[in-house]
């Protein structure tokens, strides 16, 4: 297995960890704005709410959540600690992925929320409510992830203890994964 240089590692960890802080951190104030948007009286405060709320997720969420995938990936692959051979590893990498695609499919829902706040009139705009329980969870499933990776409990997968005995680890054919 071939590892980063020291330098090219410390560097892509770094852009690994401002993506997932800032990841985390938008999906905070988008959680914020979300409350504000549900339990607030005033229409003009609803309508800003979700109007922030998609160009938050669209223009900030979104970017992070996708480059902390991808550089999370290139950190698994370039170090020791490799994509499949250990199961914190693999764990963090399901729940990543599985939270970008829950995203992705819950952006065009705010973004179709904001655009009627745009227009809706003042009764109207109290029935949209907030955005709590996708960004409750993400933040929820992130920081699981941000455990993980703090923790690394101990569990090597099948395909690791094979690669570290010695034996040529089982590669499916056509793996995308091989280099």
């Amino acid at each position: 297995m071939r590892t980063m240089p020291p330098s090219l590692r410390k560097f892509a960890l770094t852009v690994h960890v401002t993506c997932s802080l800032g990841w985390v951190g938008a999906a905070f104030a988008y959680l914020a704005l979300g409350i504000t948007a549900g339990s607030s009286d005033d229409p003009l405060v609803i309508r800003t709410s979700w109007l922030a709320m998609d160009l938050v997720g669209w223009y900030v969420i979104v970017p992070l959540a996708i480059a902390s995938l991808l550089t999370g990936i290139v950190m698994s692959l370039g170090t020791r600690w490799g994509l499949l051979r250990h199961y914190w590893v693999l764990i963090a990498l399901v729940l990543t992925f599985l939270a970008v695609i829950v995203l992705l499919l819950h952006m065009p829902a705010v973004s179709a929320t904001a655009d009627a706040a745009r227009y809706a009139d003042d009764a109207r705009l109290q029935a949209l409510g907030g955005d709590v329980v996708h960004p409750g969870l993400g933040i929820l499933v992130l920081l699981t992830v941000a455990v993980l990776n703090v923790y690394k409990p101990r569990g090597v997968t099948s395909y690791g203890r094979r690669s570290s005995s010695g034996e040529a680890p089982a590669q499916p054919s056509g793996s995308a994964l091989t280099s």
